[in-house]
């Protein structure tokens, strides 16, 4: 499967997915919608992808970058939703690491749930603040302690917080490009979008990202 060491032109994403047992039909969802980050990018110099997810017991896996639609979605179908608890401490802890070695240009993280200590999960997205690295967080379904924490990563990093409703296809497909975009062309390119398209959650990630 072709990878690649990501040149100066082209942006650099992490997706980070929950890929517990209550994940799976999202799960399916970014799978058939992914390959629409690569092409909107197109025009800003590409981008690169790196997935990263966690499910079962204390799994947890990255890949390496990805340079290409269908070699994501390779991956992404080679993997199967299993219960247990939430990861996100080891998937902001190993933002720092890759952001340490080299530019990224933003995290996506995708989840419905908390399980963790709030304060030592914020203390690292204090770190990823400092380096400069924003987190947009999606977040499916209503659960009130996913949110405060959600939000409060969010704020930390400089990033945004959206939600979406479980099944809704079209939201998560203006959510993933919109941050596409925003990690290979910046602010501008965002704004530029979100006034071509006309797309509310794009405004609303300005809006956000202006805020902070």
């Amino acid at each position: 499967m072709p990878v690649v060491k990501p040149g100066k032109e082209r942006g650099r994403l992490i997706f980070a997915m929950d890929a517990t047992a209550s994940r799976g039909p999202t799960w399916n969802q970014a799978r058939q919608i992914q390959g629409e980050m690569f092409q909107v990018t197109q025009s800003l110099g590409g981008l690169d992808i790196q997935l990263c997810y966690y499910r079962g017991f204390n799994e947890f896996s990255a890949t390496p970058w990805l340079a290409d639609a269908n070699t994501l979605m390779q991956r992404m179908s080679g993997v199967s939703c299993l219960g247990g608890h939430t990861q996100i401490e080891k998937v902001l802890n190993h933002a720092v690491a890759e952001r340490k070695n080299g530019r990224i240009n933003a995290v996506i993280f995708i989840g419905d749930c908390f399980e963790e200590n709030p304060d030592r999960v914020c203390q690292v997205a204090g770190r990823l603040g400092i380096l400069g690295l924003p987190v947009f967080l999606f977040h499916e379904g209503r659960d009130a302690t996913a949110e405060s924490v959600f939000r409060q990563i969010a704020h930390l990093t400089k990033g945004a917080y959206s939600r979406f409703d479980e099944g809704s296809a079209e939201q998560l497909r203006e959510l993933l490009r919109a941050v596409a975009i925003f990690a290979a062309g910046g602010h501008k390119a965002l704004t530029d979008f979100s006034n071509r398209s006309g797309g509310t959650i794009a405004k609303q990630l300005v809006h956000q990202l202006e805020k902070e």
